[in-house]
């Protein structure tokens, strides 16, 4: 029991973040990779971000979700370790935005995994995406505590 709170402790601090890029016109993602530059700076939160969802905590899934990119998102969603986080980036994740009715978009991210955060617009500004991972990581700290 103190070996889970001493892992769950240093979990906290440093968060691991998976991107998903699903599809579209890739604006979430240049936004997102800027929140880890020098002039955002994401890190300073203690975020990594991580290639692999058996190490992530935290999903951001970014643009119109496809037929084909579907079941790979939620293959990814149920590799993550317990408690997790999800975030949508932009219309295209919350809504479908420009692409709803093309032939191969599926429908919102909400319909295929649960979704914690969403982050508005058209893309998301860094300052978005950054609100909405700190409102993240409070919901996964919070998650993570009453695991205890």
């Amino acid at each position: 029991m103190i070996l889970k709170k001493i892992i769950n402790h240093s979990r906290i601090k440093s968060p691991h973040i998976l991107h998903f890029d699903a599809s579209g016109c890739n604006g979430c993602s240049i936004e997102t990779l800027a929140c880890l530059t020098p002039r955002y700076d994401i890190e300073r939160f203690g975020a990594v971000e991580k290639g692999n969802p058996r190490h992530a905590d935290i999903l951001i899934v970014s643009g119109a979700l496809s037929y084909k990119s579907s079941p790979r998102l939620k293959r990814l969603y149920e590799q993550m370790p317990e408690p997790k986080a999800v975030i949508s980036l932009g219309a295209c994740g919350i809504s479908s935005g420009v692409f709803k009715d093309a032939y191969n978009i599926c429908g919102p991210l909400d319909k295929i995994i649960p979704v914690d955060i969403y982050v508005a617009g058209c893309p998301p500004k860094p300052e978005a995406i950054i609100n909405g991972m700190l409102k993240a990581l409070a919901l996964w700290k919070k998650k993570l505590n009453s695991q205890d």
